[in-house]
């Protein structure tokens, strides 16, 4: 296509749109941005761009509109594009095409090794591109996990290690990763896409290149596997691998889809431990030895893997009580695999559930609570949940999330200290108080990390003033336990 003959309309102003107007503007072609947020225009600068708080119409002369991943399918802004006939992509889709554009990749398009899933994804990319470095690609990670894509290739990186959320994926019809892993699929932004069946769908594309990846221990991301059209299946599992899998034997890491029961690495290499991580190591493996990687370089990429923020991290100790922040566990599926990791429990939960049912978190864990406090618009039906299934758990409401959307972390840091002072009168010597919502933030907090770091911040308050025997000395909030 010829860019300077091109119109474009970029749909938000923040990170990815700014990078899709910029690569745009290098083509060549006219562009014109619209955000609600006037703030958020005033982001662009001085860039000789059009502007428009208009979110629900397609400017005359557009050709095409490049949409960050929240705009649903159905809002008016899409509604509008397809009554005027316009595509409407997003910002992956448009990497895709620049790939094959030698303005932008002289060398010719650079290999994408992708990974989706409802959980884990940002530490799997974080494990491939380590991986990937340690056998010495230029590689960088990107897409959801922070990185614009077309960031990525305009630097010159021949191999991408692309987080993609199903957001992104749904606006990317023509994507097709070299290599691409499904980790798992549990309930998630059905509010989003409107069923689990078109949650699955925009999952299932990254399984349309040469290698698809997927989780035989996750019932619905084997079934993905099972269905994908690449010509290459390869399965990893926590179990002993099977001829074409990746599996877990005596404690190693071993790759039987791409050597004959090759070692890659030791459990012990693995950071976050337990389940979960094991599980990213190996299909981050996978898509690392579909690309050609050596075994010893996914034992050094392992090796210098930290855990990423908000993902379990111990933010307070004192009185025997651990504090932990999960804060990343923004759905049921995450949040049941963060419990999974303690012995006793003082759960913090609640805020967006966005859909989704937290009856199997309570039902498989109510045996490890001490008790929980549920906070956040949602909290009512974690609430009903413990009530129905775990009646002998004490439950203390903490209110908030009730205003609706915020654009502030400070908007939800007073009930995240109601909620850590509550958890202290609950918590005793051994106890782990932990946060994992089984819910998103943005009905009390910016995001997941301005919640973890409000929840860290009164943690480190509230356990300065634990007793010996556990309990909070001085709580000086009202909590109500629930009917």
């Amino acid at each position: 296509m010829s860019w300077p003959d091109r119109h474009v309309l970029v749909a938000g102003a923040r990170r990815t749109g700014i990078a899709a107007v910029d690569v745009l503007r290098y083509l060549g072609a006219r562009v014109t941005v619209a955000d609600g947020d006037p703030a958020q225009l005033d982001t662009l600068g001085e860039r000789p761009v059009g502007r428009t708080q208009d979110m629900a119409s397609v400017p005359d002369g557009v050709d095409l509109v490049v949409t960050s991943p929240g705009f649903r399918t159905d809002s008016p802004l899409a509604q509008a594009a397809r009554a005027a006939s316009v595509p409407m992509v997003g910002e992956p889709e448009l990497a895709w095409w620049l790939g094959d554009d030698p303005a932008v990749c002289p060398d010719g398009p650079p290999r994408w090794l992708a990974v989706t899933g409802t959980n884990g994804k940002t530490t799997t990319t974080t494990m491939l591109e380590a991986i990937l470095r340690a056998a010495g690609e230029d590689t960088v990670a990107c897409g959801n996990i922070g990185l614009p894509v077309v960031d990525a290739l305009r630097a010159g990186h021949r191999v991408l290690a692309v987080e993609l959320s199903s957001f992104q994926l749904e606006w990317s019809p023509s994507v097709r990763p070299y290599a691409g892993a499904v980790l798992n699929l549990a309930e998630d932004h059905l509010d989003w896409h409107g069923s689990m069946a078109a949650y699955g769908a925009a999952k299932a594309r990254v399984l349309r290149g040469e290698v698809a990846v997927g989780g035989l221990d996750d019932r619905e991301a084997a079934a993905l596997l099972l269905a994908a059209p690449a010509p290459r299946h390869v399965g990893f599992t926590r179990g002993e691998p099977a001829p074409g899998e990746l599996g877990i034997v005596d404690g190693h890491l071993v790759d039987r889809a791409f050597g004959d029961r090759v070692v890659l690495a030791e459990v012990t290499d693995v950071a976050p431990p337990g389940p979960p991580g094991e599980a990213n190591a190996l299909a981050a493996a996978a898509l690392a030895r579909a690309h050609g990687v050596p075994p010893e370089a996914v034992a050094d990429g392992l090796r210098a893997v930290a855990p990423g923020p908000h993902r379990g991290a111990v933010v307070a100790e004192a009185g025997g009580v651990r504090w932990v922040d999960d804060s990343k566990a923004t759905n049921p599926h995450a949040a049941a695999a963060s419990l999974a990791a303690h012995h006793r429990v003082v759960w913090v939960a609640g805020g967006l559930l966005k859909g989704a049912d937290v009856a199997d978190v309570v039902v498989a864990h109510r045996g490890r609570l001490a008790g929980a406090v549920v906070l956040g618009r949602d909290r009512a039906v974690v609430a009903a949940a413990l009530r129905r299934h775990a009646p002998e758990v004490p439950v203390l409401d903490v209110g908030g999330g009730d205003d609706g959307p915020v654009s502030e972390p400070e908007h939800g840091t007073d009930g995240m200290l109601r909620a850590a002072r509550a958890a202290a009168t609950l918590a005793r010597p051994g106890d782990t108080v932990l946060l994992a919502p089984a819910a998103a933030s943005m009905d009390m907090f910016r995001d997941y990390a301005a919640r973890g770091d409000a929840f860290a911040a009164a943690a480190r308050t509230v356990a300065g003033g634990v007793g010996p025997h556990g309990a909070a000395t001085t709580p000086d909030v009202e909590t109500s336990p629930t009917p």
